[in-house]
């Protein structure tokens, strides 16, 4: 049985009871006199109350907001059968019940999604997003069952511990499931799965709660063949793609004990061109390097007892981990204790366009497990 995200409930018994008869697809099929289940959310997202008005309440039914790969959603609830409601025309999301991986749900746009045939018992109901979308914020508008079916749910027992991973496409997933390198630009889409990337991988191992906040083709300072964009850090302060909707971790209780930070590759990976803001390779390292500090400091200042693992692979002739290394001698130049360093060397890049396919995520994966294990003390912070 597949354990996602670090899933604990307290008094609820972990069997694959689902067996679902059916999946019905369809516009309305939530209606008036239905509930939603209380659901426990991980990942940047942006509340809204469901029906449009300003009500936010903890009962007022909403609908997140998301743009940042890896979210999911998690709740329990009783019966035989469950609504998922979307508003959402870009990505793709696993639905599991009980453990069980029930269906994959594709683009679902305006639609609900009805699970039925069910044993008429409590379960467990987890819904991930595993795509990239970096067009607009999309829309998740809750899990629905028939009045009272969701009322007797268990206390939630979230996890304890909580790792936060910040990168680009290899961060991501970009294309990590097609089993080769030459892809279009449809294919990436599909075979693009954030759940299989490292960091969730990673997670899994220690049933870690986690965010992925990377983008596909940002750098520290500099943008994949220098295009014109906002880079990674530029974005991060934001729940939403749009420059304005601020993301306020301590409403929803994110204290991650580890945050893994993996840039560069975009920074340094094509040449620079002309018109471009750095007229020398050196001029880019020097940005590079004085950036990730500052991008540290502020991260450091928002979670005080968390620990750093930087990471950057060993292309272009090196020269990404040596960046990467100069920037954590700079960043301990300055007194900061709690962070090291961990290459990602050996890959085969067998995903689309040479990124990391899953057997390079589970190696990278292992390397980062390896090394936690042998520091336990990076859990109890400071």
């Amino acid at each position: 049985m597949r354990m996602r995200a670090g899933i604990i409930l307290a008094g609820l018994l972990m069997v694959s009871t689902a067996h679902a008869q059916s999946v019905t697809s369809g516009n309305h099929l939530v209606t008036k006199g239905m509930m939603q289940l209380d659901t426990r959310v991980k990942g940047r997202v942006e509340p809204k109350a469901l029906d449009g008005t300003p009500n936010l309440m903890d009962d007022a039914p909403k609908s997140w907001l998301h743009s940042w790969p890896g979210v999911y959603w998690h709740a329990v609830f009783n019966g035989s059968e469950v609504t998922l409601s979307f508003d959402d025309p870009a990505d793709q999301y696993r639905l599991f019940i009980d453990g069980a991986e029930i269906t994959i749900i594709s683009k679902p746009s305006k639609q609900d999604y009805r699970i039925s045939g069910l044993h008429n018992q409590l379960h467990d109901i987890l819904l991930e997003k595993f795509s990239e979308n970096q067009g607009a914020p999309t829309a998740f508008n809750g899990f629905f069952v028939p009045a009272g079916k969701g009322e007797t749910a268990p206390h939630w027992n979230p996890s304890d511990r909580q790792i936060e991973f910040i990168g680009d496409s290899y961060t991501v997933g970009y294309g990590n499931t097609a089993g080769k390198r030459q892809c279009n630009k449809d294919e990436i889409w599909a075979t693009t799965d954030t759940s299989k990337a490292f960091g969730p991988v990673t997670a899994e191992h220690f049933r870690a709660d986690y965010q992925i906040n990377a983008f596909s083709g940002r750098g520290m300072v500099r943008n994949y063949g220098g295009f014109i964009g906002d880079s990674l850090p530029a974005l991060y302060p934001y729940t939403l793609y749009d420059g304005k909707t601020s993301y306020d971790a301590p409403d929803w209780n994110w204290k991650p004990q580890i945050i893994v930070i993996g840039l560069g590759t975009n920074d340094f990976t094509t040449p620079l061109h002309d018109g471009e803001k750095w007229k020398t390779r050196e001029d880019l390292h020097a940005d590079y390097e004085a950036t990730y500090v500052k991008f540290v400091q502020s991260l450091r200042a928002q979670n005080p007892d968390a620990y750093f693992i930087l990471m950057a692979t060993d292309q272009v002739d090196g020269e990404i981990q040596s960046e990467a290394k100069k920037a954590l001698a700079a960043i301990q130049a300055t007194g900061e204790t709690r962070i090291t360093f961990l290459p990602m060397n050996g890959l085969n890049f067998g995903g689309c366009d040479y990124h990391p396919d899953t057997n390079d995520d589970r190696k990278v994966s292992d390397e980062l497990v390896a090394w936690i294990d042998a520091h336990p003390e990076v859990w109890q912070g400071k």
